[in-house]
């Protein structure tokens, strides 16, 4: 019932909003079974009370998805130097790195990022998500569909952020009201026009929630993660410290991530095919080796290694921490790091400069004396912070 054309979504091109769903004007177009239809409406009056015939189709909102989801995949996103830099003026990075990350995001493929500990990898994968979320335009997400007789919702007030919730306002004319409350030549009500969502997971992150949940009050079932990231970004930090194992995880992915699609599986064992349309980031700072296989490597298209920075990265991420702190510039705080720690065996990390200037701040806030930066202070700061690592 849900199947489409893959290539639906392989026309569209830009940064505009792709072809909004529209309403539908028979029964056929609605994607629903008589029978379930008569169902739901029962039960909407039983629950609801009476309605207009109006209202009633604007309160069921369950359309056909598939070709939605294809028409506005990450692919059809344009991606610029121009456009990507003002997305990372935040950061330092080299412009290898940067180089690299543009493709990664044109692709629409999968991205492995790694590298050690505090250098930027969460923050890299972030800006990534935040430019697919402002540049990547609005996307249209469902309330619900229906497969295999069951309902799965797919909207997330937690995930998907509407035109409303981003300030824009919604202005029509009278011709556009008319249409509206005709329910003519409208776009179809069942359907949230929302920024390309982003879905970030951690530690927490276990088979179960990659997996249908049902919700047996209801009697529906609520789409997984990365059902609700189609059209945008999902992103696991600290890959390999899961509860998934990396490798139950790579048995879980290893066909979505070549073939583009999932299967669901609904709580009486039937299957059902579903997009797999997202940008997928695997962040960590463990060598990808240890955690994967070459069969799963080989189905990331871009791997991108992220390296400790050199003394001159290292200076200007140092002297944009202390403007933001407002601090004075001290030459000599930088030059007693790497003569006591970076020079001795110690890998300087991107995250030291906010870490050791943050502590510098509290030491002068809790001394009640102006916050300065001084040698003595780095030192003091450091003495806490790196000599036990």
């Amino acid at each position: 019932m849900i199947r489409a054309s893959k290539q639906a979504g392989l026309e569209w091109e830009g940064t505009g909003l792709p072809e909004a769903p529209s309403a539908p004007d028979t029964l056929q177009e609605s994607g629903l079974p008589l029978g379930f239809l008569n169902d739901l409406i029962l039960r909407v009056l039983y629950t609801r009370g009476a309605m207009v015939g109006l209202d009633m189709a604007r309160f069921l909102c369950l359309p056909d998805y598939v070709e939605q989801a294809y028409r506005q995949a990450v692919t059809g996103i344009s991606v610029s130097p121009e456009g990507l830099r003002s997305h990372f003026s935040h950061l330092v990075l080299r412009d290898e790195l940067f180089n690299s990350i543009g493709p990664a995001i044109v692709s629409g493929k999968s991205v492995f990022v790694y590298g050690p500990p505090g250098n930027g990898k969460t923050a890299i994968a972030t800006a990534i998500g935040e430019f697919m979320t402002s540049a990547g335009g609005e996307v249209y997400v469902p309330y619900a569909f229906i497969a295999e007789n069951s309902i799965v919702t797919v909207y997330d007030q937690a995930i998907h952020r509407t035109t409303e919730e981003l300030g824009h306002d919604r202005v029509e004319d009278n011709e556009a009201t008319i249409k509206r409350l005709l329910n003519t030549g409208t776009v179809d009500p069942r359907w949230v026009r929302v920024r390309r969502p982003v879905v970030i997971t951690g530690g927490e992150l276990n088979l179960p929630m990659l997996d249908l949940r049902f919700v047996s009050e209801a009697n529906f079932y609520q789409a997984p993660l990365h059902i609700k990231a189609n059209g945008g970004v999902f992103l696991i930090d600290d890959f390999g410290r899961q509860l998934v194992s990396p490798k139950e995880l790579l048995n879980r992915w290893i066909l979505p991530l070549e073939s583009r699609h999932d299967y669901l599986t609904t709580a009486d064992g039937k299957k059902f095919e579903v997009p797999f349309e997202q940008l997928i980031i695997f962040s960590t700072n463990l060598d990808p080796r240890d955690l994967v296989d070459d069969a799963f490597l080989r189905r990331i298209r871009h791997k991108v290694e992220i390296l400790a920075p050199a003394r001159d990265v290292y200076e200007r991420i140092f002297t944009m921490n202390a403007k933001r702190l407002g601090m004075n510039l001290c030459a000599e705080a930088v030059d007693f790091l790497y003569d006591r720690y970076y020079n001795s065996g110690r890998s300087p990390r991107a995250s030291d400069c906010r870490d050791l200037l943050e502590i510098v701040q509290s030491i002068c806030r809790y001394r009640r004396q102006p916050v300065q930066l001084t040698r003595d202070l780095i030192a003091e700061a450091a003495t806490t912070f790196i000599s036990e690592f």
